[in-house]
């Protein structure tokens, strides 16, 4: 029978803490890895716009990582670059006009909408320039007849929403949309008079607004006009993914959405002062600060979604609006029903809503 060799307390002082410091470490590296352990996906928003908060506000909260997801956030600056972006697989999730996960359905890559931002277009607005305005030049949508009005580029939403106004005024043929880039160059086009008039989004109309040159003559923002031209609901701006990333990754797109869904839910219970502190800083320094303070006020009050979950009847008054010839032809909107290109499921389950 041997006996146990004694151990000095220094020495016993010196394993516990090397078992110590072990066990810090594991610790830590258990930490790190269960942050990552869905790995990493890189998140493309079509513009930089305070329509986008949920966004970034899941960013600089570190929810996301919180639900075990590396989320690498770029500006993929326009709707049609977000599709090739995700078409080609260079984002696994983008964020832009909600009309754009049917549109890559009808190209042959099916897309679906998996968190909705909104129940309003903020983008279909359209601004002149005051002195146009107050000259009685330009009044109504009406009054544009004969001129060249901006938007971003050819299959945009914005050019889309350019369209439809349009017709709905009654001179869809007597206007020239011009596509212009992005909407800072849409902005400028319009201050400078290249174009007579230019279709905007809510953070555009308010900074034209508040800068003393920019008046709107058609306000989305308004429940009033917003249904005498549309009639009710439509999902503006929609998170999206690849059919094939959802079917084959199910838990890395629940804890993307999962993210978005408690930023929402800070948003939801926060001032626009204090929403704008968070995230002015590192996402929106681009726009002027009280723009987005009134912007967050305004989509707080009239246009985000609280649960964001988009509805059949408003995803079907956009797909509407896409068709008659406008984007696609009415054949090609019923191969894109509301079962095939929403998913709401994720939604649900981050809000343990049945």
């Amino acid at each position: 029978m041997t006996h146990p060799k004694t151990v000095s307390p220094r020495r016993r002082s010196l394993l516990l803490a090397a078992g110590a410091l072990t066990g810090a470490g594991l610790l830590r590296f258990g930490a790190a890895d269960a942050q990552a352990r869905l790995g990493k996906a890189v998140y493309g928003q079509g513009s930089i716009d305070p329509i986008f908060t949920a966004g970034y506000v899941a960013l600089k909260k570190g929810y996301f990582a919180e639900a075990g997801l590396d989320v690498e956030y770029l500006n993929s600056q326009s709707g049609p670059r977000t599709n090739q972006m995700l078409a080609a697989g260079q984002i696994l999730f983008g964020a832009t006009a909600a009309t754009a996960a049917p549109a890559l359905t009808v190209a042959g890559k099916p897309a679906a909408l998996i968190f909705g931002f909104d129940r309003r277009m903020t983008y279909a607005n359209v601004i002149v320039r005051k002195a146009d305005f107050d000259s009685g030049k330009f009044k109504s949508l009406k009054d544009l007849a004969g001129q060249k009005i901006g938007a971003t580029q050819p299959g945009s939403v914005t050019a889309l929403m350019a369209v439809y106004l349009m017709q709905q005024a009654g001179i869809s043929d007597k206007v020239d949309i011009r596509a212009l880039g992005d909407l800072a160059t849409m902005l400028a086009a319009l201050k400078t008079g290249s174009v007579a008039a230019s279709i905007a989004t809510a953070s555009m109309m308010e900074q034209a607004i508040q800068e003393g040159w920019g008046v709107a003559i058609f306000n989305g923002t308004d429940d009033a006009v917003w249904n005498e031209f549309i009639g009710g609901d439509v999902p503006g701006i929609a998170a999206y993914a690849l059919r094939d990333s959802i079917d084959k990754r199910p838990e890395v797109v629940q804890a993307f959405v999962t993210g978005l869904v408690r930023a929402q839910d800070l948003i939801n219970g926060s001032s626009a002062e204090a929403i704008t502190e968070l995230i002015y800083g590192d996402y929106l320094g681009a726009l002027s600060r009280p723009s987005i303070v009134k912007a967050i006020a305004l989509y707080s009050e009239r246009v985000w979604l609280k649960n964001n979950v988009i509805t059949e009847d408003a995803y079907n008054r956009m797909t509407r609006i896409m068709g008659d010839g406008r984007q696609f032809s009415n054949d090609e909107v019923k191969t894109v029903p509301y079962a095939k290109c929403v998913d709401m499921s994720f939604v649900r389950k981050a809000r343990g809503i049945k």
